[in-house]
């Protein structure tokens, strides 16, 4: 975890205070979300492509 704030170098909670409605602080929810959305996905079908190929042997 303390490698990824390394990268992201934003204060949430400030966004959040500055924020001037709802709608932005759902953008921020899934701005920070979708990055770590995205790697699961590619890990499970990088998982499911390797299960496939073992499965074949």
């Amino acid at each position: 975890m303390h490698l990824i704030s390394l990268f992201q170098q934003t204060n949430i909670d400030e966004k959040i205070q500055n924020a001037p409605d709802d709608s932005y602080l759902i953008g921020v929810w899934i701005g920070n979300i979708l990055p770590f959305a995205v790697l699961v996905g590619l890990a499970w079908w990088m998982y499911i492509r390797a299960k496939k190929r073992q499965n074949k042997k």
